[in-house]
């Protein structure tokens, strides 16, 4: 079977997964709400924007704003070039197997690349790490057709191999851990000298490409703060990964699926052991400096691991001496079957933290004339900033200067006292905040949280996929006037000395700041029922 034809069928399942539920029952979560706004501004725009903010994934943004202007804007064309992407990594995976074992191997590698969790999950994003698997793919083929051809002219392998990795790079600087790993498996097949070399040169040519962007986003770190350090659930995730790996390369020693070793040519488990491991390791070692360890990032790290699987099913199938297509096949099965609970979750719109589409849908529903809104973080402005229908007739109270104005992600708002003083003048308020608590991390969030506090009453909330939705009215204020002259009654009567003399004035219950101060503060509009 010709490979080109061996590497459709893992394809077209990577293919036919990705459009199963692809717009996530109508949701779209924070990051694909970044590509959302950003990829609809123009060009210079995006420019302005990437100086300030999110340099990192600016080629990405450009090619989404190009997509956007020639197939609309849609859920299906935010997340399809992604589909698509990652569809040919699995082919690119399937022809690496078989380049490095036999078609079996390949065929193999390919189907369960395709059904490995994380891959599902990225070729059904709009963001950029499907296609730096895409391109991690096809380097790791141009590396091994290179090194399988080391005694014949190929500057043009190591120079397509180069201009990939740049591509991947420029894509998400992160892909040149990619790099680390083809080092070891140059090392580890004894590579010439001549071969090293010229790795070298194309490895060094992508890193001096990438060096302007790399710098440019040293500034930008603030970007990535909100990542966590890395946790003990993080680690066991990473060491079964690895320990799933080590497995599938023991099952697939006794057999053929490996091949056998030979000087000056690329092994399976030479490109796939390395490729699995090094990149995750290496992040996760910077974590321990600066946390910036996520999955997405070494996302291509995965091929690895389809390779190592599909030649342990070739071992297996020696062992087992049975037919390797038909056990291929029946594990294939098993494995859908048994991941299917996993495929739904991944497709509903709780697979994902968050969904700005469905608040925007509450503050729709709930909005009025006059309302205004805050945001806390100011971050959660991108609900109104992808659908900017649902808040129409709503005034943003503490919005100074808009995203597009300013060349930011989220606009720029005014002062804490500023916003203090422009939460009084509407009729109500519509707080969009994350789920639980709002987190005030700024003056200018403290400042909303502290006015709402003391002079509003929370009347109701929505939550849903991640994000509240709450509305607040602004307390009476005969109550709160009457309050504080019932307390300070209270203070009088409390320091005047007792006498025998009956008082010409009204008689003071012996504790009046108690039910004044209950009651009068806490009254509400007729039309809003405190929660």
């Amino acid at each position: 079977m010709p490979r080109t034809t061996l590497a459709a069928g893992p394809a077209a399942l990577t293919l036919l997964l990705g459009l199963w539920g692809i717009t996530r029952e109508d949701s779209m979560w924070l990051d694909e709400a970044a590509t959302w706004q950003i990829a609809h501004r123009s060009v210079p725009e995006i420019w302005h924007l990437l100086d300030r903010a999110d340099v990192v994934h600016g080629l990405y943004y450009l090619f989404m704003h190009g997509v956007f202007a020639l197939f609309g804007d849609s859920l299906l064309s935010l997340r399809l070039p992604s589909v698509l992407a990652m569809a040919g990594a699995t082919a690119l995976v399937t022809l690496l197997g078989a380049r490095l074992a036999d078609p079996c191997t390949g065929l193999a590698a390919g189907l369960a690349f395709s059904l490995i969790p994380a891959v599902q999950q990225y070729a059904q994003e709009g963001r950029s790490y499907a296609l730096v698997t895409a391109c991690a793919a096809l380097a790791c083929l141009l590396l091994v057709r290179a090194i399988d051809t080391a005694g014949e002219p190929g500057a043009g392998l190591w120079a397509a191999y180069g201009t990939t990795v740049l591509l991947a790079a420029l894509l998400n600087w992160f892909s040149l851990l990619l790099l680390p790993a083809h080092a070891v498996t140059l090392a580890l097949i004894r590579a010439p000298r001549a071969t090293v070399l010229r790795w070298g040169a194309a490895s060094c040519t992508a890193v001096l490409g990438t060096l302007p962007l790399i710098v440019a986003s040293k500034s930008q770190t603030g970007q990535v703060a909100w990542i966590s350090p890395v946790r003990l659930g993080t680690l066991l995730g990473l060491l079964l990964t690895l320990l799933a790996g080590a497995l599938c390369a023991w099952l697939a020693r006794p057999g053929k699926a490996l091949g056998a070793p030979r000087r000056d040519r690329a092994t399976l488990t030479a490109v796939a052991a390395p490729l699995l491991a090094v990149p995750q390791l290496l992040l996760l070692t910077a974590s321990l400096a600066h946390p910036v360890y996520l999955t997405s990032y070494v996302l291509f790290s995965y091929l690895g691991l389809a390779l190592l699987i599909g030649a342990a099913c070739r071992g297996l199938a020696l062992r087992l001496r049975t037919p390797p297509r038909r056990l291929i096949v029946a594990v294939t099965a098993l494995a859908f079957l048994g991941l299917l609970p996993v495929q739904l979750s991944l497709r509903a719109p709780a697979g994902r933290i968050d969904d700005v589409l469905a608040t925007a849908e509450d503050v729709a529903t709930v909005r009025e004339a006059g309302d205004g809104v805050l945001y806390i973080p100011a971050a959660r402005r991108d609900t109104a900033l992808v659908s900017p229908t649902a808040f129409t007739g709503i005034r943003d109270l503490a919005l100074v200067r808009g995203p597009l104005e300013s060349s930011t992600m989220n606009g720029v708002e005014s002062t804490p006292e500023q916003i203090a003083e422009a939460m009084p003048t509407v009729s109500r308020i519509l707080v969009v905040s994350d789920d639980g608590a709002p987190s005030a991390d700024t003056d200018r969030d403290r400042a909303k949280l502290r006015v709402l506090k003391e002079r509003f009453v929370r009347c109701s909330e929505v939550s849903e996929h991640g994000r509240r939705v709450t509305v607040y009215r602004p307390r009476p204020v005969t109550a709160v006037a009457e309050t504080a002259v019932g307390v300070a009654g209270a203070g009088q009567s409390s320091q005047a000395p007792k006498s025998s003399q009956p008082s010409s004035g009204p008689a003071q219950p012996d504790h009046p700041s108690e039910p004044v101060s209950s009651s009068l503060t806490e009254t509400p509009p007729r039309s809003c029922r405190p929660i």
